[in-house]
């Protein structure tokens, strides 16, 4: 650990992010935050077909309003999801950022959790705007996603 808090890995996503900024014209957009310590992230993807003729995310960007850890998890899943299948993709959890990272303090492993919840958005809403059948797990966590917006709006309205 760098500062007996955050690794350096850590430090040089939030000092440096990969994939930071706004896509024009994505292919999806998802959003996700967390009501208790107020960080906000929207994830947008560029989706296209390879040379296979599958779906995968050619480009990745992100958004966040947040703390060090916010931003150094929402780069990270931004690289690890960057070239990969849909299907590949979804199989992302918050271990992969943990590990790409060089690990989180515990009180900071809600932001890796956050970070694949907003990939998950944006995949949700790529499998709804391409009228393709949305997996039962990434319903589950849309609606759980979606509940914690609305209190975010709520309290923050």
């Amino acid at each position: 650990m760098n500062n007996g808090l955050y690794s350096d890995k850590v430090i040089e996503y939030f000092r440096n992010p990969k994939n930071f900024g706004k896509m024009k014209n994505p292919t999806a957009e998802g959003v996700a935050g967390n009501i208790r310590c107020g960080d906000l992230m929207s994830l947008y993807l560029d989706v296209k077909k390879n040379s296979k003729g599958e779906e995968y995310i050619k480009d990745v960007k992100f958004q966040t309003f947040g703390c060090a850890a916010a931003i150094a998890t929402s780069s990270a899943v931004t690289q690890l999801a960057r070239g990969k299948t849909i299907a590949e993709a979804l199989k992302l959890d918050k271990k992969d950022i943990i590990d790409l990272l060089g690990g989180l303090p515990p009180v900071k492993i809600h932001c890796s959790l956050l970070a694949i919840d907003a990939l998950r958005e944006a995949l949700y809403q790529y499998f709804v705007t391409s009228n393709k059948e949305i997996p039962k797990e990434l319903s589950d966590i849309h609606k759980r996603v979606s509940d914690n917006r609305k209190h975010i709006e709520e309290h923050h309205s």
